[in-house]
């Protein structure tokens, strides 16, 4: 299963960059292979949930530049450390608008794509 996953995944890249996708072009393609990836191995490992996943990363690139996306996603990580230090990462003034800023984008993907 996990073969024909990367086979799909693949192929949904090389057909990516047969139309361009003018959103999703300031993000690197292991960035935007990443997030596709995680994101189907949340919601289901089908040729739906690689279109629905698909989507969503090109809503989140046409409203978040990438790396303000790498900010917010470095946050959240570091959020979900333990000790005193992490709650720098999750009560800091920068964290908190950096995790709204990619919550909004990411309401607008669930929207639009599933």
């Amino acid at each position: 299963m996990i073969s024909r996953l990367r086979i799909l995944l693949a192929a949904s890249l090389v057909f990516a960059g047969a139309w361009p996708s003018y959103a999703a072009n300031d993000y690197p393609t292991a960035a935007l292979a990443d997030y596709v990836f995680g994101c189907m191995k949340s919601n289901g490992e089908t040729n739906e949930m690689l279109e629905r996943c698909s989507c969503s990363i090109d809503v989140i690139s046409s409203i978040v530049p990438y790396e303000d996306y790498v900010a917010a996603e470095t946050f959240k990580r570091m959020s979900l450390t333990t000790g005193e230090a992490a709650g720098l990462f999750r009560e800091s003034a920068p964290a908190k608008a950096k995790s709204t800023e990619l919550k909004r984008a990411q309401a607008e993907a669930d929207m639009r794509c599933f």
